[in-house]
C-alpha cells in the first residue's frame, strides 16, 4: 500500500511539473497555443502621452528600430520587411524570464504604428500608436486588445497578470519613446536657434 502511494505521489508531482513548465513556456512564448476555448477579451490602455516634438520626429523613433536597423540590446529582430510591413521577433525581460512574440508591424507615416500579434505568449492581441499634432507638441495615444483561452483560468491570468505586465513595458517604452523624441528635438532647436544667431551678427 506504501508503494502505491508513493508511485502516486510521484505522478502527482510530475503532473504539477509538466504543468508549471507547460504554463512557463507559454509565457515565455516557446509554446503558443490558439485553440479558442472560453477566450475572453481585455482592452489595454488608453495610455496618452504628450511630448513636446515634432510628430514627424516621434513616428521616426517609434518606427526606426523596424525600418532602420534596430539598437543593439533592443531585443527586437526584424526577420522580414517592406516598407509598409515588418515582421519581427521581440524578447521582452519579465521578472525572471524573457517572453519571445513575432508581430507584424504596420505604418503609416507619420500617424500611426500598428501591432498584430502572430506567435506569442496569447493567442491573440492587436495594438497601435497613433500620433495626433497638438499645438507645437506631439499627442502619442496607445491602445489595443488582447486575448486569453481557458475561460475562468484565463480570465483571471489575464487580470492578474499579463495585462499588468504587458501595460508596464508599454508605459516603459512610451516613456523612452518621450525623453529620446524631446532630448532630439531640444538639440534640434538649440542648433537651429545657434544658426539663427549666427545669421544675424553682422560681417
Amino acid at each position: 500500500m506504501t508503494g502505491l502511494w508513493i508511485a502516486v505521489a510521484v505522478l502527482g508531482a510530475l503532473l504539477i511539473a509538466l504543468v508549471a513548465g507547460a504554463f512557463l513556456l507559454l509565457a515565455m512564448g516557446r509554446l503558443h497555443l490558439d485553440l479558442g476555448w472560453g477566450r475572453s477579451l481585455h482592452e489595454l490602455g488608453p495610455v496618452v502621452v504628450r511630448i513636446s516634438a515634432p510628430r514627424e520626429l516621434v513616428f521616426d523613433i517609434l518606427a526606426a528600430p523596424y525600418l532602420g536597423r534596430a539598437p543593439a540590446g533592443s531585443g527586437i529582430d526584424v526577420v522580414a520587411r517592406s516598407p509598409e510591413l515588418v515582421v519581427a521577433v521581440h524578447h521582452t525581460p519579465v521578472h525572471f524570464y524573457t517572453a519571445r512574440t513575432v508581430e507584424a508591424v504596420g505604418f503609416d507615416p507619420p500617424a500611426r504604428v500598428g501591432f498584430k500579434h502572430l506567435i506569442g505568449p496569447v493567442p491573440h492581441a492587436v495594438e497601435q500608436f497613433t500620433l495626433h499634432e497638438v499645438e507645437d507638441a506631439t499627442e502619442l495615444r496607445y491602445r489595443g486588445e488582447l486575448g486569453i483561452d481557458f475561460f475562468v483560468l484565463g480570465r483571471v491570468a489575464a487580470r492578474q497578470w499579463v495585462k499588468p505586465q504587458w501595460e508596464r513595458v508599454v508605459n516603459e517604452h512610451l516613456a523612452d519613446v518621450k525623453r529620446r523624441a524631446e532630448q532630439r528635438a531640444s538639440g534640434l532647436r538649440s542648433r537651429e536657434a545657434n544658426r539663427t544667431a549666427a545669421d544675424r551678427r553682422p560681417t
